[in-house]
């Protein structure tokens, strides 16, 4: 597992991954946790709840912000067919959820309704489609171990479990995978020192296996070693290819045969408790079990805090009585279970592709002393410092997005 490093101040330390990805957005503020659940039927139960309480009970639980009420009155988010007329006199069918990075390596579900999320990031989703990959920064938490970057096709929150999250990066400034969102020069002067075409796609991969957190971001030492980055790209690309569990025309991640996790003694309709068997490999659901369960799978964490842990708390932690969050399924779900089997196989390959990280010696800022492309040479070929037009986002309307109570916005 990866660990953390000092931030390395000076002209010709390793560039940051803001220099090379230009482009960021803020993590999304959700405002209301209601809007975010496991599975999509809970989401149209709540909204249901929503539309058929009275307006007094409506308002508490909704739970207004200083963004948004319910009688707010905003656009619709663009590629989303919610409605835009105030909520105090909403009745109409739930919005279509949709799937959600909800933090590291859990895939949640949303209500996409600009109406019930106090800051949507709309310039994220326009952007999102089925070319898009989106590489999320994780929050700096000093001695604690944990990748430095994740990348997802969903729409990622951007939630750390260190607190302070980091940035989302698009890897394509427009939909269609046009425009990647690189530092202009930078791929053709890497594609000169290394002998072969760096794509945006081939830079995340470097990325995902050479990153390193620091208080200033994720730092990316970039290899001077042409073998050396096409060892690193080619271990990316699988680590991306993990991460993304089989979205974008890839392959499902699975262990060998004899290593595939299953369950063992059936999971209770409400497991309270989770723990771990490092001798017997065994994951412990209240009565339940599911083995064999490698124990990097168990250890791996974000920012110091253990991914199976946090998802399975999100999962069993009790609801206030009375609130939105405490309407949801009456016991634990087989989907859940089909979940947690895939979660722990995206762990545990991760966890085994750490080693061969470190065998590279990716696992540092100076990669094991060897020469480096620092950023005075980046200076020095013009790619730094990035123009300001490459860190804003691109104008990508070609069509006309709903305004506020349904007046069309015209951007």
């Amino acid at each position: 597992m990866r660990g953390v490093t000092e931030d390395l101040p000076g002209a010709d330390g390793p560039p940051l991954l803001d220099e090379l990805l230009p482009w960021s957005v803020a993590p999304l503020r959700l405002g209301r946790p209601w809007v975010v659940a496991p599975d999509a039927r809970t989401l149209r139960d709540r909204w249901a709840a929503l539309v058929r309480a009275g307006s007094a009970e409506r308002e508490a639980l909704f739970r207004p912000t200083r963004a948004r009420a319910l009688t707010s009155s905003v656009a619709a988010l663009p590629g989303q067919r919610t409605g835009t007329g105030r909520l105090a006199r909403e009745n109409g069918p739930c919005p279509e959820p949709v799937r959600l990075a909800h933090g590291p390596f859990d895939l949640q579900w949303l209500l996409p309704d600009h109406r019930l999320l106090d800051v949507a990031r709309p310039e994220l989703w326009r952007v999102a489609d089925d070319r898009q990959l989106f590489a999320v920064e994780q929050g700096y938490a000093p001695g604690q171990p944990g990748p430095a970057l994740l990348v997802t096709a969903a729409l990622p929150d951007g939630h750390s479990p260190a607190g302070r999250p980091g940035r989302i990066r698009p890897l394509y400034r427009r939909p269609g995978g046009r425009e990647p969102n690189v530092a202009p020069g930078l791929p053709e002067l890497l594609a000169a020192r290394y002998g072969s075409e760096v794509t945006a796609g081939r830079l995340l991969a470097w990325a995902l296996a050479a990153g390193v957190p620091s208080p200033a971001g994720c730092r990316v030492p970039l290899p001077a070693d042409p073998e050396l980055w096409a060892a690193g790209v080619a271990l990316g690309l699988r680590m991306t290819g993990v991460q993304l569990r089989g979205a974008r025309g890839g392959e499902r991640p699975r262990l060998p045969g004899g290593r595939r996790p299953y369950v063992r003694a059936a999971l209770p309709a409400r497991p309270e408790t989770l723990s771990y068997d490092p001798d017997e490999e065994t994951l412990h659901l209240g009565g339940g079990r599911v083995a064999p369960v490698p124990a990097g799978a168990w250890e791996y964490r974000v920012a110091g805090a253990r991914v199976l842990e946090l998802w399975f708390e999100r999962r069993t932690a009790p609801a206030g009585p009375g609130t939105l969050e405490a309407v949801g399924p009456a016991g634990w779900s087989q989907e859940w279970t089909s979940d947690l089997l895939e979660l722990i196989t995206v762990l545990a390959l991760l966890a085994g592709l750490e080693a061969e990280r470190a065998a590279l010696g990716l696992g540092g800022p100076d990669l094991g002393g060897r020469p480096l492309i620092g950023r005075a040479a980046l200076a020095a070929a013009g790619v730094l410092p990035v123009p300001p037009r490459a860190r804003r986002p691109a104008s990508v309307l070609d069509h006309h997005e709903e305004g506020p109570e349904g007046q069309f916005a015209l951007l």
